[in-house]
């Protein structure tokens, strides 16, 4: 049993990350961080535990545990860690975008490895710290990682996703107010949205005379989990010769699917799966993506990572039943 810490513990990503190493066979969370609610039975806040776990939430600290999952808000990481130091032998994984990017992301003198598994699995295998994808970046790159590798994208990529509400976390806003929200549709970030550093960086790694644009435009949907993406560009093959490529490349992934029928959310909510369907028009290539925001897009993937981390089947503690119905 490895022991797991978990830091910043109030929130949707937390509570996800909480509920599915309850049911790790391999792990023991050591605590539960949280100063907001020190104190606090955690199945008081996240009342899916209510009957699963009768831990509290605490400010006390281990630093000598296998594992650190930070799941504080962005900006947040790189100051907590500044101020506590972990045993050597702790591997961190972040799911804040602190240490996504290249620039500045070590600690202890130790980069952040990106934990994209399909991206790069045999690195994070051997990686001591982990930057967990954003929810749309992890959605996007998928759908384009395929093309890329091949060194096919050669036009603007046009993207448009849809996420739900709980992707802006649970802090209250305008925008996440259920009035708000209910029957109501809308953009926001359009072509700026802080997920495109990282997905460029990773079509620019796999793809590097890739100079085109990514042309993304984020909107809030009136349900509660998952993203859905499609994005579109230009493909001088068949649908075919797109079906081959992208299947060759996630044959052997354990969470990534090639679904030659038409795909919808229902489908990948609570899962740690992402679906993807291909659709040739004309000379474009229409790739539809979809994933739940919280596991695959973030603590499920977290999960993924820690099971890759220490050698443990990649499946482990995420095989989930999608709500279906």
């Amino acid at each position: 049993m490895i022991k797991v810490g978990i830091i910043g513990g109030a929130g949707y990503t937390a509570g996800e990350l909480i509920r599915l190493l309850l049911q790790h066979t391999k792990v023991e969370i050591n605590f539960v961080y949280s100063t907001s609610n020190a104190g606090n039975r955690i199945s008081a806040i996240h009342q899916d535990l209510v009957g699963s776990t009768d831990m509290t939430f605490t400010t006390t600290i281990s630093m000598d545990i296998d594992v650190l999952f930070l799941c504080l808000g962005h900006g947040n990481s790189k100051t907590f860690l500044k101020d506590n130091t972990f045993s050597k032998h702790t591997k961190i994984i972040d799911l804040s975008n602190d240490f996504r990017l290249n620039a500045n992301n070590d600690y202890q003198q130790e980069l952040f490895v990106y934990g994209l598994p399909e991206l790069q699995k045999n690195t994070i295998k051997k990686a001591k710290y982990i930057a967990n994808p954003g929810c749309f970046a992890t959605a996007i790159q998928l759908a384009l990682l395929p093309l890329a590798k091949e060194k096919l994208i050669h036009t603007d990529v046009h993207i448009n996703a849809v996420t739900g509400a709980t992707g802006a976390g649970t802090s209250l806003s305008k925008t996440t107010h259920y009035t708000w929200r209910d029957n109501n549709f809308s953009h926001y970030k359009p072509f700026t949205h802080q997920h495109l550093d990282e997905i460029k960086q990773t079509i620019k790694l796999v793809q590097s005379n890739f100079s085109s644009d990514l042309n993304f435009i984020p909107n809030r949907g009136n349900f509660s989990r998952g993203i859905f993406v499609t994005a579109y560009t230009g493909f001088k093959g068949t649908l075919e010769e797109a079906k081959t490529i992208y299947k060759d490349y996630y044959k052997s992934e354990s969470f990534t699917f090639i679904s030659d029928d038409e795909i919808h959310l229902k489908q990948v909510v609570n899962t740690n799966k992402c679906l993807i369907h291909l659709h040739k028009h004309n000379n474009k290539l229409l790739i539809t993506s979809c994933i739940d925001n919280l596991l695959k897009g973030a603590s499920g993937q977290a999960i993924q990572n820690m099971n890759l981390l220490f050698g443990f089947n990649e499946t482990e503690g995420l095989q989930l039943k999608a709500n279906f119905f």
